[in-house]
């Protein structure tokens, strides 16, 4: 009787509370997958997947909002998170999509750590929805054999079910249920050297068109990972070459058009329609424009009438935009700032002039490090606006006037995260998924421990309209920098760890007996 007691005990040597009161694989609430898959097939996602997390950052315009996503817990109770790793390793994992349910689809290879700096891939993998085992892998590079600068690649499922994969310069596409590369193309880099382009940002159009940027990394930097960019650009001062806009068709991945950008543009673009035409609107180092894609003539165009320089001296660029009915909100500081707090700009989509402008975390102390690397959230149906910047660890939710484009700062949270704000479930129950970051040496200035990972970071659930705490994990090995905390199926989120083992399946419940030690 005694000896396979301590066989349990010795099995969850090293294991953290969360995976103790787990003690195996989620599946979540299998009664909510089809629930949940049929919500979200109600929802128009031209161009991609109709599933729980088809898209990179959930739809074309990147909200970050998954409506259909649930959420199992007590909003106004005790909660208890179960966690559990990944049956395999994913290193330098950074995000993961799904299709149907029990299918989950990874990226990694591209995020360098101390441990492994110059890291074999990118690679898509297959892996099972519950417990993280492998079901394919494919490589598609190695730095160290290319020569390639390799930084973050993301994630689509197109309408078809298949994967388009974009990295350095190259595209392809790939079977879901295999792996196998069905398709490859070259693209085009315009002023950059192909070596130190990275297509990351790829999004599908409406009529099915991946419309594509790069990132460029300076010229003359050697540092791989999309980090490359802050610490050679923003931190050495190194020049970027401008940035490139591509259209490429999905079924065979050729390329229709292409035109130069004329500033560097490190962060994603979004697409979404404007008067019946399809606009793509871009943040970069100096200001944000849009431009628009024809289908017809399969041709890409600027938009000279709609042009913002959003930066006052001393802020840095424009992150990936946020969408809100007819306004569009910047977040400034994308590449880090010693001089001039953050900011969220929003700008009138009929003209560019109607501007409202708000420091939610007020000015830049001495001494302080203003760091805001992700978008800004967003929640339309609301109205609300969310700001991190991770330099001063600190979160707000922002209230927008749809009519006047004022800004109001709601609440201001003590939380640090480099990472996106996604939110759950509908539009009368939102909660608001945070990172929050602790550092292992507490005076270790913030920059410092950011660039070494010397932190470990928790994943919380808040109210999203008035950030309250609702649940909160364990402290796990830090989240790549710049991921996502996406929804899976049955009321699951997931957690990468680019230096940790594979991913976390995350899962709360309402407290109860039967869960004791719950948080």
């Amino acid at each position: 009787m005694i000896e396979p007691k301590i066989d349990q005990r010795v099995a969850k040597i090293g294991l953290m509370p969360n995976q103790i009161v787990a003690n195996g694989p989620l599946p979540g609430d299998v009664s909510l997958y089809a629930k949940e898959l049929d919500c979200q097939q109600k929802i128009s996602t031209p161009g991609y997947y109709s599933s729980l997390n088809g898209a990179e950052i959930s739809d074309a315009q990147r909200s970050g909002l998954f409506p259909c996503a649930s959420f199992l817990g007590s909003r106004d109770g005790a909660n208890t998170v179960f966690a559990w790793r990944s049956a395999d390793d994913y290193p330098g994992i950074s995000y993961i999509n799904n299709r149907q349910p029990g299918e989950l689809y990874i990226v990694g290879g591209e995020y360098p750590t101390l441990e492994d700096p110059n890291m074999a891939g990118p690679f898509v993998a297959k892996a099972d929805a519950t417990t993280g085992k492998k079901l394919w892998r494919t490589y598609l590079d190695n730095l160290n054999a290319s020569g390639r600068w390799i930084g973050n690649a993301n994630l689509n499922i197109l309408a078809n079910g298949k994967i388009a994969f974009s990295w350095s310069n190259q595209i392809v596409l790939l079977d879901p249920d295999s792996g196998l590369i069905l398709k490859h193309n070259t693209l085009p880099s315009g002023d950059a050297p192909p070596m130190d382009t990275n297509f990351k940002h790829m999004t599908v159009a409406p009529d099915g068109t991946l419309i594509m940027k790069d990132q460029t990394r300076p010229k003359g930097c050697t540092l791989q990972g999309t980090m490359a960019i802050i610490k050679c650009a923003a931190e050495q001062g190194m020049k970027q070459p401008n940035s490139h806009l591509v259209a490429v068709n999905p079924d065979t991945l050729e390329v229709l058009d292409d035109i130069p950008l004329p500033e560097p543009a490190s962060s994603p673009h979004i697409v979404s329609m404007y008067e019946g035409r399809i606009a793509i609107y871009i943040g970069m180092d100096k200001s944000a424009r849009r431009y628009f894609w024809d289908p017809a003539t399969k041709k890409l165009s600027a938009d000279d009438s709609w042009v913002i320089h959003p930066m006052q001296e001393g802020q840095t660029t424009a992150t990936a935009p946020s969408l809100l009915g007819d306004w569009i909100a910047f977040q400034l500081n994308g590449a880090g700032s010693e001089k001039v707090a953050s900011s969220i700009v929003v700008a009138n989509l009929r003209d560019a002039n109607r501007k409202q402008i708000i420091f939610p975390f007020g000015e830049l102390k001495k001494g302080e490090w203003s760091f805001a690397p992700p978008k800004c959230g967003a929640d339309p149906e609301n109205n609300m606006i969310y700001s991190a910047d991770m330099g001063v660890g600190k979160v707000a939710g922002i209230k927008l006037d749809p009519a006047s484009g004022e800004l109001k700062v709601v609440f201001v949270l003590d939380n640090t995260t480099t990472t996106f704000q996604p939110l759950f479930g509908p539009a009368n129950k939102r909660v608001l998924l945070l990172t929050n970051m602790k550092r292992n040496v507490e005076k270790e200035p913030l920059k410092a421990a950011l660039f070494t990972a010397n932190y470990k970071e928790q994943l919380t659930w808040r109210d999203a309209a008035t950030g309250k705490i609702i649940a909160e994990s364990d402290f796990f090995e830090p989240l790549t920098i710049n991921s996502l905390t996406p929804p899976g199926f049955g009321g699951r989120a997931y957690f990468p760890t680019a230096v940790g083992k594979g991913f976390y399946v995350l899962q709360v419940m309402p407290k109860s007996a039967a869960t004791p030690g719950g948080k």
